[in-house]
């Protein structure tokens, strides 16, 4: 299969590429699901890295045509010269589906970059992605972290279409003449991402994809430098003895004072689930010099902290 893209389009994706660190000599691993992101993803990474990329389609097992799905985007593939590889989950899909589902996709791909030599896993999440998430989170009462929305990178995993509005995918597809494939999952008005979407297309609205990446970047960024300062902090104002963990927080900003108190519980329990409201009241309930549990940890206010493993409760 010949493709020709524009070059314009073939420099902005290059860009993208270097602005989160993937250079030439770089294997990279493709998530390629068959929709016009992922596909419109495959072909400019092949046209700016070739014989560099593997591609990986992830089969959930949760649809009957997934299946056919993965195969198609298999002869998309091979008529690229791109490797291909199917991943089906060990376990079936349960619970919170979209949750189980995202967790299980990428581990898959984690494992399928190992065996392939593959540096980094690429994903198609776009401009419009963006601000989606933004708007979700917002609604929902996120902090800096949470705000900073879909990262360029994290870890291994790079998103080298965040600058790319879906209209820019869909046209590259089509200038390709290739056919995508249509999820129908994305109409799904019970899924908190598609009623977002929805919304956004039925309203008028002051809400542009391009500023709402402009403001993800630099939310991203002071988180970045939240997380510099704390480790800083760590350095010198939590000490582990005996069990115990134990911080000084005296002093500091709220907002450092919360990153400290999260950093005590994943030193005790680096498996700790916490929602941000716990958190809050668990600050609160320290800075009053009063005990709290939260999850296994028990946690004692005071001038210093401390935190230790609660014992069971008796039944």
């Amino acid at each position: 299969m010949q493709v020709t893209l524009d070059p314009v389009i073939l420099d902005r994706f290059r860009t993208a590429l270097g602005s989160v660190q993937v250079a030439e000599r770089d294997r990279l691993l493709c998530a390629v699901s068959g929709g016009p992101d992922s596909l419109a993803l495959l072909l400019l990474a092949q046209a700016v890295l070739p014989g560099k990329l593997v591609a990986a389609t992830v089969d959930h097992q949760l649809r009957p045509e997934a299946a056919d799905e993965a195969r198609y985007v298999h002869s998309v593939c091979e008529a690229l010269g791109v490797p291909h590889v199917i991943l089906t989950p060990h376990a079936t899909i349960s619970g919170n589906i979209q949750s189980s589902a995202r967790v299980a996709r990428y581990g898959l791909l984690e494992r399928a970059a190992d065996t392939e030599n593959c540096k980094y896993i690429a994903t198609a999440h776009h401009a419009d992605d963006q601000l989606e998430t933004l708007l979700m989170r917002l609604a929902r009462g996120s902090g800096v972290d949470g705000l900073s929305a879909i990262r360029a990178r994290n870890g291994r995993v790079v998103r080298p279409l965040l600058d790319f509005s879906k209209a820019d995918l869909i046209d590259i597809c089509a200038q390709a003449a290739v056919q995508t494939v249509d999820d129908p999952s994305n109409a799904n008005a019970a899924f908190d991402r598609v009623a977002m979407r929805n919304w956004l297309a039925s309203t008028a609205h002051p809400f542009r994809a391009d500023r709402a990446g402009r403001t993800a970047a630099a939310l991203a960024e002071a988180a970045d430098a939240l997380t510099w300062m704390t480790d800083e902090l760590a350095e010198h104002r939590i000490t582990r003895e005996a069990g115990m963990v134990f911080c000084d927080a005296q002093d500091l900003p709220n907002a450092l004072r919360r990153r400290l108190l999260l950093r005590c519980l994943e030193t005790l329990d680096p498996d700790i689930t916490t929602r941000g409201d716990a958190i809050d009241r668990l600050l609160i309930a320290l800075t009053d010099m009063r005990t709290a549990t939260i999850g296994n940890v028990k946690c004692t206010g005071g001038k210093q902290w401390q935190f230790s493993i609660a014992r069971p409760r008796r039944t």
